[in-house]
């Protein structure tokens, strides 16, 4: 395991949106890395639901023909960053799903960068935040794909939503590609709950609050949706979505 030993600024791209101060508190930071065997089939989670700070940094390495599926829900830390690193041989397959959910001050971080280092390698990411009061969502993605990776196949799906319009949502998908042959797509979107929708699910006879938690937990699903861990994450962010709506009230 490697540790990061100098604490960054906000110079560094990485960390322009970070809470330093906070960042310092927990500094220096432990790579925690992982590596998927070639052929071979993992999955992981990370939920962080604790207060104060809390920082980690993932280094994963998948061999020629392995699979990884890493679904992260973050929902509660004071200041909370998650960086994940992913470099992937020959036909590997790199799946993240993950949910960002916070209210007050709270400040969350998600920051990946996968590199398509191997031919016909695929990798998908779905990020869903949901942000109340004065709270900050941030997501910094990077696909790369070295040269000679030809047949690379990756998406990155970003979207954030706002229950309180003195939330902050920043987003930053990038593609750096220097292969030929290859299928990449990005999408970002930062919106607000749909007030027709949302309409429509009271005139059913759903209480506001109830009507809400509906169309947020419908929100974030795609994130855990395949998850082997599925019904443990959902109802762990489904607990927090509850506070979050009740916060807004």
């Amino acid at each position: 395991m490697n540790v990061e030993l100098t604490l960054p600024t906000r110079k560094d791209e990485d960390f322009r949106y970070a809470d330093i101060e906070a960042l310092g508190t927990v500094w220096p930071v432990l790579r925690e890395e992982i590596v998927i065997a070639a052929g071979r089939e993992e999955s992981s989670q990370v939920i962080e639901l604790g207060e104060g700070a809390v920082v980690r940094h993932l280094d994963i390495r998948l061999e020629k023909g392995a699979k990884f599926d890493l679904r992260v829900l973050t929902a509660g830390p004071g200041y909370g960053r998650i960086a994940v690193d992913v470099t992937l041989a020959e036909g590997a397959d790199f799946t993240l799903g993950a949910a960002q959910l916070a209210t007050g001050k709270e400040m969350l971080e998600l920051v990946t960068k996968v590199r398509h280092a191997g031919e016909n390698a695929t990798s998908s990411q779905i990020v869903r935040t949901v942000l109340a009061g004065y709270s900050t969502g941030t997501y910094l993605g990077c696909i790369a794909v070295d040269r000679g990776a030809d047949g690379t196949d990756a998406e990155q799906s970003v979207r954030a939503m706002l229950l309180d319009r003195t939330a902050t949502a920043n987003a930053r998908p990038e593609l750096e590609i220097y292969a030929d042959d290859v299928k990449a797509a990005h999408g970002c979107a930062v919106g607000e709950l749909d007030d027709e929708g949302l309409f429509y699910l009271m005139s059913r006879g759903l209480p506001p609050a109830q009507a809400k938690k509906l169309m947020l937990q419908a929100f974030i699903a795609e994130a855990f949706a395949g998850a082997p861990e599925e019904e443990a994450l959902d109802t762990a962010a489904l607990e927090r979505l509850a506070k979050l709506v009740e916060a807004g009230l």
